[in-house]
Order: structure tokens, then C-alpha cells, then sequence
């Protein structure tokens, strides 16, 4: 859950630029901080994006109608007011509200589920549905320092869905939740809060009177994140929450550690890093951010009162040794010049052929630098040569090792110049120091110019401040080889990657990755487990010694044996700086289990069984758990991981803390008002031009605030997202409606609980009932075909069409079409000829019982179905269905839906139906047409006689439903018409429909009459027809361009060209129908009508 970043690395794109062009990452045993590349090109790309999305923001209008408002009014709030303890079930008993409200829903279960351990593994052995398999993951541990945002709330939903899931289907689940301690974040916090409240510094505390503060910080802060989860609804097992810093997790750190090192797998060694001055400490990329700077531009930089000018190229020379010719050089940061050991030209440059060889006079230091030639310079940028400072810069770092260049360090850790750079500059700040160096190159007639000049700007995220890459002494890991077993686990398909495409992007990654520096200069964190030694009577000072251990005395021990003395004359100091925060995290999938030690739940449940987590931290933390688990463990950590997209506000803008733009799930759950909105944003350390995109996106984006929509409808429309594909965009508007899918669901409860409360019959299990009606057979059938639905894109991690799946059969299935057939049975309403039951169903009280029966399973089926996704309203609903739950002798009292089976196909085989499905499609459109007709007509009460002029396979299908036709059309009597087969059932069939009927299209062979004894509006129903050829005839050509069109055919798939003929042919015989329709409406109309339409004929073929 941390934030992605760029490389440091500082870009020098533009005509006068002088830097090496080499895109070539370090190689695995250069000491340099792991980083990834950003070219200029996607960067300026990425920045001019940027602009557009705050214009669009600032903008009066919107760009789209996609960008609309919020409309919503505030809802009645419902609240659970019974006396009911923290743990304690629920009263269910009570009267059921009358609307949805989560604020009721939503209380008092999380408390239950977790007080009677249904999230633990351990439940796993009182399931009667068990199976004997392990599903083990854990949460991407969040900051301790921060909050979750819609982000993070999209991880927890996709995770939780997946152990619900495998937890209803029997599986013993674990989920570990964690935190991680943040180093450099935490400590910043801290620093702040003591400077704020106290006045005081970090170095004003011992290091230890400090660390008390922050752990007194943590216990105090620290549990907000955990709130949120619960919250979320999170079946995390907390008994086995895990937090980096713990002592188990620490002596976990400090064992891999030690392990590594004695494989020579870390090593000691002086490199560039990311340095932050302002906190005096190396940073990983993950802290660096990359800011654009189009041109000239000032900028607050911390430690000085004034700003400081970026975006500016400085050229200068240096005047040749033994030659009267100079070398132009041009830079961003002329105060690094006093470190430049060397001038690179590109060997085949012929301007500076003669120069190959030749040394250059350093104005300030005296000392000569050679002239050395390289092919990673670019002849076309700037002068053709480059200054070389190894010390300050990445790539000049790489190549001062293929020269074997001297390193010369003239910026030191707190942002101030080196003694080395002499008396005149000594001490002064490193952007202060930069207009000396300038005006003292002026002043010997060696500065050439200076321009305008966009470049990237290396920042650190924690402080604001520009990075420094300083040489230093640190700790690095040796990634090589590691990285080797990475990628063949991969390629081996010992490693899945969901989606399969980022297997390209591990691989490229992976294979020129650099060595990772570990050291970071905090309190902090882990304490380093490595000493300096110092040996007695030693008369000269040599390279620095150092052992490493579990503890000092195992380290006194290691340093006795290796330099061959006793113990007790070692001293040894221990190394001050603590790890960096990834190399902890990375041990998280073994470490929460307890490793080293082989513990119970190590051995159970390691390897995790997937890994879920966001796409932008395959690099900072997946690949580094894969490295350090393969390493430590001998095992990879997990087998699968899964990449969710990120998400992204309705501008495209990622959802960030610096942009201001981040919604709280919190806010979304239980709603805010505009002014909190604004508050929040106020809080923020923006400047005033972010702050200004933010506060305006909140007032167009919610003019009222953000309603109150519910966890549950949250995390189902984040869920709704296709999460292995583009990025997502959410909107409150799409969690507001998944919030109107629950008040559906409550209302559909409703009506359920009422026609279950009137049955004396106990209802039948599903084995029991036989579905015998043709609706009866349908509504379980398209239940059967929604368990298969699930399941299939379940196991493929597609939640996004479960959650389609299951919307649409409750929607669309169980409420527009099963429940309002079965309003007049179970209702009693109307009993007629619309509760007429089918030929075989001449019980009224045996249909009724059926339907109820029918109607229980699928509500109580889609409520498990759901479950995963929608704990809380699943929970209440499926607990107040109970008391009506067919129980089989000796079956075991239920206790929560948590830990019901979750539905399987199997288990529905016999109310798999696939012809009433695919026959009954035909009849929803009937039911449409016929229901639009009705409109046409503007008839409410009246039931009309209506006329199906149908083929007899078309009769025959509405003959089998036509009680479901009488019901949902709302007509008095169906009439079929078959003028093909006059023959056909002679005993059905009526003679044609009257000719002063309203007309219908259901397809080219399927025409519906509608009779009105107010007659016909002629003139309306030409209209009509004419806005359906309007939009049949475009579509039409659009099919027969793309078959026609083609200059090879030869191309073009036999199974495309056959689904577009189909097309075509179906589409050319709807047109046919139509045009047959408006002929005979021609004859009322003197003939225009039909000659226009001919025109539209002849245009497309």
C-alpha cells in the first residue's frame, strides 16, 4: 500500500544538454540505489497530461457529460437501537425497517464475527462442508503513519472477497493483517509533533528518549488504520495481527540479515545514493518524487529563507592543458563542478579528435582532468562533452568505474560545501554556493551562457527537499542472482502473474536490475545487527572491519574467531543507521508466521497461497519478497499474484495525498459534508496552486458533500471494476447506485418475509424441489446458470463479472421478471386468468407452495452468492430468512452466513433448464414490445387483447409461457396467428389480428397486435416505426462496409466473415419485417410512407 515514485536521476533534455545517454540500468554488483528509468519524453508527456486535468478542473464547464454531479438527497437514517453488548449477536427478531439505512445494518455484526473467531483459521475444524486445503494471504501492510484512501479500500475489498469466498467453500483460510513502521515517514511525523508541541529537535533527545516518543506516538495513532479495516469489514484473523516492529518481526529482521551477509549476499561498500539532506538520510526511490520543471521557475526548498531557480542551463569551459582550444561543457549544477574528475567526448566526435589524450586545468582546484572518450555520449546534445562528477552523479558514478576515475565528494550530508572545495565555499549551502561558483567563473572569463532549460527535478516525498545523490558508505544487497531465480520462477510457471502480461515487464525489470542500498540514516527502524570492529595495539588505521549478529555477545564471538583474538579484547560498535523499510516489508510473508523459528502456522500456511496487490508495487515490494523468500526460505512466498489496477479520479488523476484528491472510505461510508471536504484539504501541506485544483474538483464533484452510501455498496462497486485491466475511474455516482442495489435487495426482503410469513407449510430443501412450472423452471435455471457464471469468473479472478452476474439476476431476473409474475399467486391478487398456472399446474394451493419454496431458495442462494462482496446486508438479511429454513433431520444449527457452503452448480444440476433459458429470451422481448405498446396506447388499467403473428416454433414457446406473457404484458387473452401454417393446432390458433391494431416488431418472423377499441393513431405509430428504421439503417450499412469493405478478403477469418454474414442476413430480414409493416400502414397514408423507406432500401443495397 506505499506510493510509487521515479528515479532520481537528474534529466538534461534540450539542444545544449550534456549528459552520458546510456538508458542501461547499473549493472548487479554496482554498488548504486536500484532505480528505475524515466526518459524525458513520457515525463514531459506525463506533466502536460497533468496541466490538462487542472484546466479541465478549473474550467466553468465540464468536458464531458460523464463528469456530472452527484445527485442524490439525504436519506432517512435508521438506527439499531437494542440493547446489545460489543460481541453479542444481533436481534434479528425485531420488526423489519421499512427502508435500507446502513448506519442499521452495519451494526453490531463485525463485533460478533470477530468476538466468536469466525475469521480464524481454527473455525475451520467445526465446518461440516471442510475440505482439507489452505488459503493463506496477507494484507500489503499500510503505514502506520497514514489512513486508507478508496485505494486501499479497493485491495481490502478485492482480498476480502477472495477469503470469504474460499473460507464459504470450505477451504481453512488465513488472512494476516499488519502495519508497517514506516521509517523515514514516522519519524517525520514524530520530528514535526515534538518541534510543534515542544520546540524541540530530534537531536535535542538521546536516541532512546526519542524512540520512546515514538512508539508513545504509535499506541496513541497507531490504531486508525485497523479502525478502517474493521470497518471495511475485513475478515482479518487479529489474533494474528502483525506489526514490523514487534519484537517476534524484529528478530526475524535481524536474522535475515545476518543469513544474507554470511552468504555474501550484503556487503558493505561505498555508492551513490538518494540523499535528503533536509533529513540527512538515504531514501528509497518509493520517496522520491519527479517534478517537472518546464523552465526557469523558483522554488521553496527547505533550510533557505529565499527560493531557489531551476530549470536554468549553465555552460562553461575548461581551458586545455599544452593546447589554446577549450572544452564547453554544459550542466544544471554548476556547484557539483568542483567534484569533476574528467571531460567525456564521444571517440569518433570529430571536433574534439585532436583533444583525445589531453588533460584540462581545473579553474579552482588546480588539478588536471583528462579528456577520455566514451560511446555513451551523445554527439547531438549540448557541446558533444560532458563534465564527469562520479560523486553527485548516477551514470557519471558507472563510468568512472570503466575509467578508473577518482571520486571527489565536495557536497556533504547536510547540504553544504566540502572542506575540499576550499575556504571560499566551505560551509556555504549547496544552492547558495551554486551563484558563487558562477560569478567566479565569470570572473575568469570561462562562463559561456545560460538558458532555459525543462528537466526533471528529483524531490523527496517526506520532506520537499531536492535530492542529492551523495557517495557514501552504506549496506547493499547483492540482487543478481536473486533476480536470475525470479525470473525463471516466472518462466517456469513455478511464479503466476495475473495479468500475464507483466511476466514481459518482471523480466526486463528484473534482468538489469542494480544492487539495493539498505542503509538509511534514522533512529527510527531495525538497528542495522552489523559492528565495527576495534582490535587492540593497532598501530595503523586500516579498512574498515565489521562483523554481524544475532547479538552482541554472537558478534564479539564472530569477530574473536575471525581476527584470531579474545573475545574480550574486541570493541565493537554497532552500525547507528537502520534498515530501509522495503527490506522488512519484504519479509513479511514469512516473518507474520513467525520465521525463523518453524512454527505451526509457518509450516501450515507458508507459501502464502496468493499475493493481491496493486500494479505500481511489482518492483518495490513484490519482487523484493520473491528475492528474499526465495533466498531466506528456500520457497517461493506465494504462487499467484494478482495485480489490481489503480484508482484514479474521474479527471485520470491518480488518487495521491499531494494532489489533494483522496476520498477517505470512511467519508464514503458514513457521508461528509462539502465543508469537512474542504477542511481536510486545508489540513494538507499544498501549495497554493494544488491546493486550488483540489478545493474546486470537491465543489464540482460534490456540491452537497459525499451521501452516506454504506460498506457494503463501496466495496461491491469497487468490485465492479474490471480490476486486471485499465485503470479504474471511480465515482461516488457509481457507489450511490450500488447503494439503490441494496435498498432493492432490503425491499425484495421485504416482500419475501411477507409471503413466507403467511405459508403453514414448511418449504422443501433444494434436493426436495422440483421446479415444474415453466417460470419455476426458468428463475432456477437462470440461478444454476448464475452459480456456473460465478464460479468460472471467480476462479479467475474476474470479481468484476461475479458482481455483473449477480446484479443482473437479482435486478433483472429475480426482481423485474420471477417476482412480479408471482405477485398475483403468492399476493392473492387478481385470481383470474393471470394466476393462471401452466397446462400441468392446476393447484392453486400446490403452485403457490412452489413459489415460495422457488422464491426462498433464490433469494437465500443469491444472499450467499453475494456474500463475499456485501457482508453486512447479507448477513442481516440471510439471519432474518432463517426461522423459514427447511432443516433436514440431524443438520447442524446454522450460525452465520460467513460459514455457509458457498452455492455450487453441482448442487443445482437438476435445475439446470437450458432450453426454458434460451426460449424465454424471446419472450422478454415479447413482454417489452408488448409493454411499450401498451405506452404507445396510454393505457394503466386496461388489459387489451393482443395478437402474436409468430411462426409455430415462435407459438409454441409462447403457448409454454404464456402465463408469464398475460402477467407481465398486462393483457387480457394472447391470440396466436401462425399465417405460414394455418394447420398448425388448429384448437390455439386464431384467425389475424383486426387491421385497426397497434403494431409491434419482435423480430423479422415475430409481430405483436394490440387491439384498442380507441382506435389507432396512425400518424404516431408511422413515427414510431420510422426512429427504428432510423437507427436499423445505419447499423445496417456499418455491418455491410466491414463485410464488403475489405481489400483482402483472404484475410479476414472464416468465423468473423460468418458472424457478420449472420449479422447482416438477421439484421436485412428485421428490415424486411419493418418495411412490410410500413407498407401496410402506407394504405392509410396514401403511399408516401412505403416509397420513402424503398429510398433507404435501395441506399444499402
Amino acid at each position: 500500500m506505499w506510493r510509487a515514485g521515479y528515479s532520481p536521476s537528474l534529466r538534461m533534455p534540450g539542444k545544449m544538454a550534456a549528459r552520458l545517454c546510456s538508458n542501461k540500468p547499473p549493472g548487479a554488483q554496482s554498488p548504486v540505489s536500484s532505480q528505475l528509468s524515466s526518459s524525458p519524453r513520457p515525463q514531459a508527456e506525463k506533466q502536460r497530461r497533468r496541466r490538462e486535468r487542472e484546466m479541465a478542473i478549473l474550467s466553468k464547464q465540464h468536458t464531458s457529460a460523464g463528469e456530472e454531479t452527484v445527485n442524490w438527497s439525504e436519506k432517512p437514517k435508521i438506527v439499531y437501537t437494542a440493547q446489545t453488548p460489543p460481541g453479542t449477536k444481533k436481534d434479528t427478531s425485531l420488526p423489519f425497517p421499512s427502508s435500507y439505512s446502513p448506519e442499521y445494518v452495519e451494526s453490531c455484526w463485525y463485533q460478533w464475527w470477530e468476538k466468536e473467531g469466525f475469521f480464524s483459521p481454527e473455525q475451520h475444524e467445526r465446518l461440516s462442508h471442510g475440505v482439507d486445503q489452505t488459503f493463506s494471504l496477507c494484507i500489503p501492510p499500510p503505514n502506520v503513519t497514514g489512513t486508507l484512501h478508496v485505494g486501499h479500500a479497493l485491495t481490502v475489498a478485492v482480498q476480502d472477497a477472495l477469503a470469504r469466498w474460499k473460507r464459504m467453500q470450505g477451504y481453512r483460510v488465513l488472512w494476516v493483517p499488519g502495519c508497517d513502521h514506516a521509517g523515514i515517514a514516522t519519524q517525520t511525523v514524530v520530528e514535526r509533533r515534538l518541534l510543534r508541541d515542544q520546540g524541540k529537535h530530534r537531536q535535542d533527545f538521546t536516541r532512546e528518549e526519542f524512540l520512546q516518543e515514538v512508539w508513545k506516538w504509535k499506541n496513541e495513532k497507531g490504531e486508525e488504520i485497523y479502525h478502517q479495516l474493521r470497518k471495511l469489514g475485513a475478515s482479518l484473523d487479529w489474533s494474528r495481527a502483525c506489526f514490523t516492529m514487534d519484537p517476534g518481526f524484529s528478530r526475524a529482521v535481524t536474522a535475515a540479515f545476518v543469513r544474507l551477509c554470511d552468504s555474501d549476499l550484503i556487503y558493505r561498500s561505498e555508492g551513490l545514493v538518494n540523499w535528503s539532506c533536509a533529513l540527512q538520510s538515504a531514501i528509497s526511490d518509493i520517496e522520491v518524487d519527479s517534478v517537472e520543471v518546464s523552465g526557469q521557475t523558483m522554488l521553496s526548498v527547505p533550510g533557505y529563507e529565499n527560493k531557489v531557480e531551476f530549470g536554468a542551463l549553465y555552460t562553461f569551459a575548461y581551458p586545455v592543458e599544452g593546447h589554446d582550444g577549450r572544452v564547453a561543457v554544459s550542466t544544471t549544477r554548476p556547484e557539483t563542478m568542483l567534484g569533476d574528475v574528467a571531460v567525456a567526448v564521444h571517440p569518433d566526435d570529430p571536433r574534439y579528435q585532436s583533444f583525445h589524450g589531453k588533460q584540462c586545468r581545473h579553474p579552482f582546484t588546480n588539478r588536471l582532468i583528462p579528456v577520455i572518450t566514451s560511446t555513451t555520449v551523445d554527439m547531438e546534445l549540448g557541446t558533444g562533452a560532458v563534465k564527469v562528477t562520479p560523486a553527485h552523479d548516477h551514470k557519471d558514478f558507472l563510468l568512472s568505474r570503466r575509467h578508473t576515475l577518482p571520486h571527489v565528494s565536495v557536497i556533504l550530508g547536510d547540504g553544504t560545501m566540502a572542506p575540499s572545495c576550499g575556504r571560499w565555499l566551505e560551509g556555504k549551502k549547496r544552492f547558495d554556493a551554486r551563484q558563487l561558483v558562477l560569478d567566479a567563473l565569470a570572473e575568469k572569463k570561462l562562463f559561456v551562457g545560460k538558458q532555459n532549460h525543462p528537466m526533471t527535478l528529483p524531490v523527496c516525498s517526506r520532506s520537499g527537499d531536492v535530492i542529492e545523490p551523495l557517495l557514501k558508505k552504506q549496506w547493499f544487497v547483492r540482487c543478481g542472482k536473486m533476480a536470475e531465480k525470479a525470473i525463471q520462477a516466472v518462466e517456469d510457471g513455478q511464479l503466476e502473474l495475473i495479468p500475464q502480461h507483466y511476466s514481459k515487464t518482471w523480466k526486463n525489470w528484473m534482468s538489469s536490475i542494480s544492487d539495493w542500498c539498505i542503509s538509511r540514516q534514522l533512529w527510527w527502524g531495525h538497528q542495522i545487527p552489523a559492528y565495527q570492529v576495534e582490535l587492540p595495539e593497532s598501530t595503523t588505521r586500516p579498512e574498515e572491519q565489521w562483523v554481524w549478529g544475532h547479538s552482541l555477545d554472537e558478534a564479539r564471538q564472530r569477530a574473536a574467531v575471525k581476527y584470531g583474538v579474545k573475545p574480550e579484547d574486541v570493541t565493537l560498535k554497532r552500525d547507528p543507521d537502520v534498515l530501509d523499510t522495503w527490506f522488512s516489508s519484504g519479509l513479511f510473508p514469512f516473518a507474520m508466521f513467525g520465521w525463523p523459528e518453524q512454527t505451526s502456522d509457518l509450516q501450515r500456511f507458508y507459501p502464502n497461497s496468493i499475493l493481491e496487490t496493486g500494479s505500481d508495487l511489482i518492483f518495490f515490494w513484490v519482487a523484493r519478497m520473491v528475492m528474499l523468500g526465495t533466498e531466506l526460505t528456500g520457497q517461493l512466498p506465494f504462487r499467484q499474484v494478482l495485480f489490481h489496477s489503480l484508482v484514479r479520479d474521474k479527471y485520470g488523476r491518480k488518487m495521491s495525498k499531494s494532489l489533494g484528491n483522496v476520498i477517505d472510505p470512511l467519508d464514503v461510508i458514513h457521508g461528509v459534508s462539502l465543508q469537512r471536504l474542504q477542511e481536510k484539504v486545508k489540513e494538507g501541506n499544498f501549495d497554493r496552486r494544488e491546493q486550488l485544483v483540489a478545493m474546486e474538483a470537491q465543489r464540482k464533484d460534490f456540491p452537497k458533500g459525499i451521501p452516506q452510501c454504506g460498506t457494503d455498496a463501496l466495496r461491491f462497486a469497487l468490485c465492479s471494476h474490471r480490476i486486471q485491466g485499465d485503470d479504474i475511474s471511480l465515482s461516488v455516482a457509481q457507489v450511490l447506485s450500488c447503494r439503490h442495489f441494496c435498498n432493492k435487495m432490503w425491499q425484495t426482503l421485504r416482500f419475501t418475509l411477507g409471503v413466507l410469513g403467511e405459508n403453514t407449510q414448511p418449504l422443501g430443501t433444494i434436493e426436495e424441489t422440483t421446479p415444474l412450472g415453466s417460470m419455476e423452471r426458468w428463475i432456477c435455471s437462470r440461478l444454476y446458470s448464475t452459480v456456473a457464471q460465478c464460479e468460472q469468473a471467480f476462479d479467475a479472478y474476474e470479481l468484476h463479472a461475479v458482481t455483473s452476474a449477480l446484479h443482473s439476476f437479482w435486478l433483472h431476473s429475480l426482481c423485474d421478471v420471477y417476482i412480479e409474475y408471482v405477485k398475483p399467486v403468492l399476493l392473492r391478487e387478481d385470481e383470474g386468468a393471470e394466476v393462471q398456472a401452466d397446462a400441468d399446474d392446476s393447484d392453486t394451493t400446490t403452485v403457490r407452495q412452489v413459489a415460495r419454496t422457488v422464491l426462498y431458495h433464490c433469494v437465500s442462494l443469491s444472499l450467499a452468492l453475494l456474500s463475499p462482496f456485501m457482508p453486512f446486508i447479507t448477513e442481516e438479511l440471510w439471519q432474518r430468512l432463517q426461522p423459514f429454513r427447511p432443516r433436514p433431520p440431524g443438520a447442524p444449527t446454522p450460525t452465520s452466513l460467513c460459514l455457509q457452503p458457498y452455492p455450487r452448480s453441482t448442487h443445482l444440476a437438476h435445475w439446470h433448464f437450458p432450453e426454458e433459458e434460451k426460449d424465454f429470451l424471446m419472450v422478454q422481448e415479447v413482454i417489452r414490445v408488448a409493454r411499450s405498446l401498451r405506452t404507445q396506447c396510454g393505457l394503466r388499467k386496461e388489459k387489451p387483447v393482443m395478437w402474436a403473428v409468430c411462426s409455430p416454433s415462435q407459438a409454441q414457446v409462447l403457448l409454454h409461457f404464456r402465463s408469464a406473457v398475460w402477467t407481465l404484458s398486462r393483457i387480457s387473452s394472447l391470440q396466436l396467428h401462425c399465417p405460414d401454417r394455418p394447420d398448425w393446432l388448429p384448437s390455439v390458433q386464431s384467425g389475424p389480428p383486426p387491421k385497426e391494431s397497434l403494431v409491434g416488431l419482435v423480430d423479422h418472423t415475430c409481430q405483436l397486435h394490440l387491439y384498442n377499441q380507441s382506435g389507432v393513431n396512425v400518424d404516431k405509430q408511422i413515427l414510431q416505426l420510422s426512429q427504428r428504421r432510423d437507427r436499423l439503417v445505419p447499423k445496417l450499412e456499418k455491418i455491410l462496409r466491414r463485410l464488403q469493405g475489405s481489400n483482402d478478403s483472404a484475410n479476414v477469418p472464416d468465423h468473423d466473415r460468418q458472424q457478420m454474414e449472420i449479422k447482416v442476413s438477421t439484421e436485412q430480414e428485421m428490415f424486411d419485417s419493418l418495411l412490410k409493416v410500413f407498407k401496410d400502414y402506407s394504405l392509410h397514408q396514401g403511399g408516401y410512407v412505403f416509397s420513402d423507406i424503398c429510398l433507404s432500401v435501395d441506399m444499402i443495397t
